[in-house]
């Protein structure tokens, strides 16, 4: 039987080796608050002490048991008409947490059979509540509503839609477009879901968050809005904040508040006591976002949306070194790490205060002058618009082949060369495309690896004493891009699309490159037997990592099925059919080309 405890400690251990351990530090007395969410400042009013003060003495300690069950009060009825009152909503729902009311909303609106569609930068609890909810999810980049339309357009069939988002995102402090997001929810027949956590109190008319600041005229679209108490409101709770009906639908299906005792009665009543108070804190709204504007600027990072900035510096190591150095200079800010933030994304997590000075904020901007800021990775850029990757569901499934006739087209439209990074076996690739397309020397490019073996690429780089570094192919891929720049490149990746490159000292396949980069790409199946399984899991397993090919090459004997089948289900920009042609010329090539236009494919 394994040792729980000998495990959780080399657990702990791998974390502290990463950077990654945390501690729960106690609040920094004397430090500048420059860490928490208590935006207003409320969490310490007078006024909102005194109405905790006189519930706990009126009803007592705690919530006594969940609402269904004779918990609660009227400070909880109270809470919730305050709330619906300041966000102009029919009604409002009390839960004890945002964590619970997310995963309540979420559970109660969409099950299997739905379709959830999500923003990649969703706080934990957004992607947790879709991950319960049993609905298909998908996960779009960042503020990325091209990519969300064409998910939409293909969950037609979903027996609901349901699009969820922050008002404010919790790390990087930016902001959807809210009323493309609902005329694309009413395209598409979806709902919304827009928690406000960290735009409540900030933003709109009295700080009635993002949604009123929008001003969307959109009907029927917004689903539910989400309302932590516990951020500028400075108490604790949440509220689901909809229609009358939302919230009795919510009263009979959202676990989260069914199965949990009531918060506390004084929970209730502070939180009625800083809606009260936000409403007028105009003053203090203006304040902090002129902090957080001042800040960025002095930083040179984009505008905050409201009152929070994240300074990324890369590494888990860098952000803790200076959080450790500002705590020394009496700046409380904490570093954000892994898995709060991808991979790469380290940095600090800075909020304003309306109790901030504009002095603590140049000792801020003081203290982290000079500090290099990272930048997220730039994905498809122009010059990668003129490479096109082909890439295959399999091995043999017809890759060489169509990437000659993109070749063959490309020619037609400039300069073009044809690049396989990775070439396993002794049968040359390169070789029967310049067959097939009678291509000058100079443009059949030299493969950065060529491998003896005939296998995945790991397995021919370890036969052959080898190590494929993707880093590397990028670099190759950009050197060629420069030396080419007015050519467009067809890249013929290996095998099938997640055939690895390296298995150690971490994994690393064709599709983790892709999705660094983000380069137009087009996908090639076989025509025939076994294909829809084959190729819906590819286009499943690239559109994971948002990438969309341009178009689908189905190779071998026609079949009618399958392709409308795959039409149907994989919903592809593009279908070509590219039967077994008797003779494999250049000439056949030319004659398929001049029947079936793919230059669209090619252009940038």
């Amino acid at each position: 039987m394994a040792d729980l405890a000998r495990e959780l400690a080399l657990e702990l251990e791998r974390w502290e080796a990463a950077g990654l351990r945390r501690t729960l530090a106690a609040p920094r007395e004397g430090s500048v608050d420059l860490v928490s969410n208590d935006t207003l400042g409320l969490a310490r009013h007078p006024a909102v002490i005194a109405a905790a003060r006189a519930a706990l003495e009126r009803a007592g300690a705690g919530g006594r048991a969940s609402r269904l069950l004779g918990g609660g009060s009227s400070d909880h009825v109270a809470a919730e008409r305050a709330c619906a009152d300041w966000l102009g909503c029919e009604a409002a729902l009390l839960f004890p947490s945002g964590y619970q009311a997310n995963l309540g909303v979420i559970g109660a609106l969409v099950r299997r059979g739905d379709a959830l569609f999500s923003d990649e930068r969703n706080h934990a609890s957004l992607v947790d509540g879709a991950r319960l909810s049993r609905a298909r999810v998908h996960v779009h980049r960042h503020l990325d509503l091209a990519e969300l339309e064409a998910g939409l357009a293909r969950a037609a069939d979903a027996r609901r839609r349901l699009v969820v988002t922050e008002g404010v995102f919790s790390m990087d402090g930016d902001a959807p477009d809210l009323a493309r997001l609902a005329e694309l929810c009413a395209r598409h027949d979806a709902w919304l879901l827009v928690d406000e956590a960290h735009s409540v109190g900030l933003l709109g008319p009295q700080g009635s968050g993002a949604w009123n600041a929008a001003g969307v005229e959109q009907e029927g679209v917004l689903a539910a809005r989400i309302v932590t108490g516990g951020k500028a409101l400075g108490v604790a709770g949440a509220f689901v904040c909809g229609s009358a009906l939302l919230c009795e639908h919510l009263v009979q299906r959202a676990r989260g508040f069914v199965f949990t005792t009531a918060p506390t009665p004084a929970t209730a009543a502070a939180l009625a006591a800083a809606i009260g108070l936000a409403r007028g804190m105009d003053a203090e709204r203006a304040h902090v976002r002129e902090l957080a504007g001042e800040l960025a600027r002095r930083l040179r990072l984009p505008a905050p949306a409201a009152a929070i900035l994240q300074v990324g510096v890369g590494s888990a190591e860098r952000a803790v070194e200076l959080a450790a150095t500002l705590d020394r200079r009496g700046l409380d800010v904490r570093a954000v790490r892994p898995p709060t933030v991808p991979p790469g994304r380290s940095g600090l997590r800075v909020v304003l205060h309306a109790f901030n000075s504009a002095a603590e904020v140049d000792e801020l901007a003081r203290a982290l002058d000079g500090v290099e800021t990272v930048r997220e990775e730039e994905r498809g850029s122009r010059a990668l618009e003129r490479a096109l990757f082909v890439v295959g569901t399999d091995t043999g499934v017809g890759k060489t082949v169509v990437s000659a006739l993109l070749l063959r087209a490309a020619k037609r439209l400039g300069a073009a060369a044809y690049w396989k990074p990775v070439q396993t076996g002794t049968d040359s690739d390169t070789g029967a495309v310049g067959a097939l397309t009678e291509a000058a020397p100079h443009e059949l490019l030299r493969p950065a690896w060529s491998l003896p073996l005939a296998a995945s690429p790991h397995e021919a780089a370890r036969a052959a004493g080898k190590a494929i570094e993707p880093r590397h192919l990028m670099d190759g891929l950009g050197g060629l891009l420069r030396l080419l720049p007015d050519a467009r490149i067809v890249v013929e990746l290996a095998g099938g699309l997640l055939v690895p490159y390296r298995v150690e000292p971490t994994v690393e396949t064709q599709a983790d490159w892709l999705e660094r980069t983000a380069p137009p790409l087009v996908l090639v199946a076989r025509s025939g037997l076994g294909t829809l399984n084959h190729t819906l899991l590819t286009l499943e397993a690239l559109r994971a990592r948002h990438l969309e090919p341009r178009a689908l090459f189905l190779v071998g004997e026609p079949h009618d099925s399958n392709r409308e089948t795959l039409r149907t289900l994989g919903r592809p920009a593009r279908v070509y059919e590219l039967p077994f042609l008797a003779d494999l010329t250049p000439i056949a090539l030319d004659d398929w080309l001049d029947r079936n236009d793919v230059l669209e494919v090619l252009r940038p």
